[in-house]
């Protein structure tokens, strides 16, 4: 194996900024950064259907700032709002500050790597042809100006015996 370079380590700073955006004294990190790792897994794994793209998870003075970018606010408000309340009561269960949960709404979700990668995957997991599913994210997301795209698909694609990559 050899020396691969983490993709958002590359970048942030740069051309990304960090996912979780607080300050913790070293005895506190550890705790708040096993909060935020499971509030993350929370929120992705509970909504998949809302197609979200990024947690941003933001920590000013005994607060917790939960930013969900999504494509579908609507799924993720539910009637009125109810579905919300129950997310931040949820989420306040898991720490020990107090919960202000924003919702962004994600423009273009066809430019949206995260989204388009999720579009793919949900594809091929309803046995849609593989090389139609990606031609058809390659296209929508040139159609709407990106400035490229790559995607690469790796395993037993097809159904076939043998793993491979396209």
């Amino acid at each position: 194996m050899g020396q691969k370079v983490n993709p958002i380590g590359m970048r942030l700073g740069i051309n990304r900024t960090w996912d979780s955006r607080w300050y913790a004294d070293r005895q506190e990190y550890g705790q708040l950064l096993h909060e935020d790792i499971k509030m993350r897994a929370f929120i992705l794994k509970n909504r998949r259907q809302a197609g979200i793209s990024k947690v941003v998870i933001e920590r000013p003075h005994k607060k917790c700032r939960v930013t969900i970018h999504t494509a579908r606010p609507g799924i993720l408000i539910g009637k009125k709002g109810s579905d919300i309340e129950v997310l931040r009561g949820k989420l306040s269960k898991m720490t020990d500050s107090d919960v202000l949960l924003n919702i962004v709404e994600v423009r273009k979700p066809e430019i949206d790597s995260a989204l388009v990668a999720e579009g793919i995957a949900q594809q091929l997991e309803r046995r849609v042809a593989f090389r139609r599913a990606m031609k058809r994210a390659v296209q929508s997301a040139m159609r709407l100006g990106a400035l490229g795209i790559r995607i690469n698909s790796s395993g037993r694609l097809g159904g076939a015996e043998i793993a491979r990559m396209e």
